[in-house]
């Protein structure tokens, strides 16, 4: 599983930490592939419309194989003051 993982994460699939309405499968579609966020949402629906039950299928999927963002801490420590 971490191999499918680490291969999404190189292609720019994760799913963000901002976002997110539900898994944040459709926002890290989007911003993958330059969308805003509600446009793919939308299109999402609208594929729903002309293949019905694709996504209910598609979804979860991709919610078990699309890694989470990591957010990166500054570790570095602030140096002390001296007076």
């Amino acid at each position: 599983m971490n191999a499918v993982h680490d291969s999404m994460a190189r292609q720019g699939l994760v799913r963000p930490q901002d976002g997110r309405m539900i898994a944040g499968v459709c926002a890290g579609l989007a911003r993958r592939f330059g969308l805003d966020p509600w446009i793919a949402r939308l299109l999402f629906v609208l594929i729903l419309f002309v293949i019905p039950g694709s996504q209910i299928l598609i979804y979860p999927v991709l919610w078990i194989l699309m890694p989470a963002e990591k957010h990166e801490w500054a570790t570095t420590p602030t140096p002390p003051t001296t007076y």
